[in-house]
């Protein structure tokens, strides 16, 4: 080939195509764009969500939702009730407030490019029905219930046994709770049907003979016997107790051994609970006996009256029955008394 033909050969080869010729674009450059652009259409939502009275509610859920599918955030009112969400993009949206106790509200918009937009406030109605209540109950209201327990207990279900407590933390008796209990004692039809029997014996031992026999001996005895009950459960479970800040009641044991509950139990006639839970003399049982013993002076015969005599020996009979008394309770009574709460001491 000719020299001049090799050399129209070479330009033919280095001439470029004829026609128009995109410029060149460096890499990302078009992501960059699409994020300038996203970065300057995000904008700002904030608020306040209230109640109906207008004040703040701390800790309310705000959800924003829209219809971009990435616009979906949750985030909790501070102390002052209000709420923001940043970078959010521009078009329609709505928040969903929802709160413990409260009906769920909701408010929609729309944000435009850039805008910082804040709503109305949103105030939250109370909800219709609420069926998350905790109710707190005082300490009379607990002491209330333990008492109401204690008046359903009766030995074979019949006779009361009111005086004793199983709960291994019961709760100290107010002073109206303790009037109540000497009352329905004193008052209870089983009550009056136990003294009937007592007057009955002792008309057939011809004890305090001055009475004499007949219906109206009976009728003596009879008023004898109710006026050392009465007056000795109201000096001794109520009003002294109420004065000296002290419990009436005898508290089950039910563990350790026999011989520590036999002492327990013989104990209680001298020592008590105080209401402030501690334990102290049983200045109410003691006194108690004594009062009622220096009343029956007022009743009896006068050829069995014999004074102190007479009063100190009701009083050691008092104490020694309140004895006698503990001890079926803490061994017998229990077995016999249905219905009861399991007694569990190390159940807080």
């Amino acid at each position: 080939m000719t020299c001049a033909g090799q050399t129209r050969q070479k330009m033919l080869v280095s001439t470029p195509k004829s026609g128009p010729q995109p410029d060149a674009e460096p890499q990302g450059t078009t992501a960059a764009s699409d994020q300038l652009r996203d970065q300057r259409a995000a904008g700002s939502i904030s608020g306040t969500v209230v109640d109906e009275s207008g004040a703040v509610v701390a800790g309310a859920h705000v959800r924003l939702t829209g219809e971009n599918r990435s616009l979906n955030n949750e985030v909790l009112t501070g102390n002052d009730g209000q709420f923001s969400f940043a970078n959010v993009a521009a078009g329609p949206f709505q928040l969903t407030v929802t709160s413990a106790g409260f009906a769920t509200q909701t408010s929609s918009g729309i944000l435009l490019s850039g805008e910082a937009q804040t709503v109305p406030q949103i105030a939250l109605p109370v909800a219709a029905n609420i069926t998350d209540v905790q109710v707190s109950l005082s300490p009379a209201e607990v002491a209330e219930a333990q008492v109401k327990d204690e008046e359903k207990q009766r030995v074979f279900g019949v006779i009361p046994n009111f005086y004793v407590s199983y709960d291994p933390h019961p709760l100290p008796l107010t002073a109206k709770q303790k009037y109540e209990l000497a009352w329905k004692t004193s008052v209870d039809p089983v009550s009056f049907a136990i003294i009937g029997g007592i007057a009955g014996v002792q008309q057939a031992q011809n004890t305090f003979s001055g009475y004499g026999q007949g219906a109206q001996g009976y009728a003596k005895r009879y008023g004898a016997v109710f006026a050392d009950v009465a007056t000795g459960t109201f000096i001794g479970s109520a009003i002294l107790p109420s004065l000296l800040k002290q419990d009436p009641r005898y508290f089950y044991k039910g563990t350790g051994s026999k011989q520590s509950r036999i002492l327990y139990a013989i104990a209680n006639s001298v020592i008590c609970k105080g209401d402030n839970g501690r334990w102290q003399t049983n200045y109410s049982n003691i006194l108690g006996n004594l009062v009622a013993g220096s009343i029956s002076n007022l009743y009896y015969p006068a050829q069995n009256r014999n004074g102190a005599e007479l009063t100190f020996e009701n009083a050691a009979i008092g104490i020694g029955a309140t004895a006698a008394a503990n001890l079926v309770e803490e061994f017998l009574m229990r077995r016999l008394t249905p219905n009861l709460p399991e007694h569990d001491p190390a159940k807080p």
